[in-house]
């Protein structure tokens, strides 16, 4: 296999990911969203991503691979996208296992959008917001906003292969674990 073509079937994303209270204004849960559904297949970087617009009812159903170019590049991921129609999704089903279910809003600060990720079902309460950049070098050189109470963009526990079978007891001790480095009360938000 040759690695210099199996790289073009990736592209490759920088993003940062900060833990947030809650979503800030002017959005609120009622908001326009969409609702994604990944299902991530065991011992593998794949996921089956569903995601539906609540506002005209249209599913997209994707197989997905994603994985971070390197420890120490936290940010920089390569990811590759297939976009199934319904026979295709019917044939990967057998694969739907545990599932995360989320809530994505998304809004402008200053020029550059921010998605907000609501968690549901045993992830209830955890809020994350995560920005994608075109470089690592603007990725870098990105400040966070005042409602981005903590980074955890290289923090494999926030991974969403490792979410999944989290609940919202687990995420409030890896962010006890985390000490000195959170706010004092970024937990008992959390715990909200």
């Amino acid at each position: 296999m040759k690695t210099a073509s199996m790289n073009k079937s990736y592209r490759t994303d920088f993003c940062r990911v900060f833990l947030v209270d809650e979503l800030p204004e002017p959005l609120t849960r009622a908001s326009a969203h969409l609702q994604i559904f990944d299902n991530y297949i065991p011992n593998t970087r794949l996921r089956i991503r569903r995601v539906r617009s609540p506002e005209n009812k249209e599913w997209t159903v994707t197989l997905q691979q994603r994985f971070p170019v390197t420890a120490d590049e936290p940010g920089i991921w390569k990811a590759a996208d297939i976009f199934l129609n319904e026979a295709e999704y019917a044939q990967l089903k057998i694969f739907e296992g545990e599932e995360i279910r989320k809530n994505r809003y998304f809004h402008e600060f200053d020029g550059r959008t921010v998605e907000f990720d609501l968690y549901l079902g045993e992830l209830w309460g955890l809020c994350m917001a995560r920005i994608e950049f075109a470089s690592a070098e603007e990725m870098n050189s990105f400040e966070p906003k005042s409602f981005m109470k903590f980074e955890v963009t290289g923090n494999e526990f926030f991974f969403g292969g490792s979410l999944v079978d989290k609940t919202m007891r687990d995420v409030e001790a890896a962010v006890a674990a985390l000490g000195d480095a959170t706010e004092p009360d970024v937990i008992s938000r959390l715990e909200d």
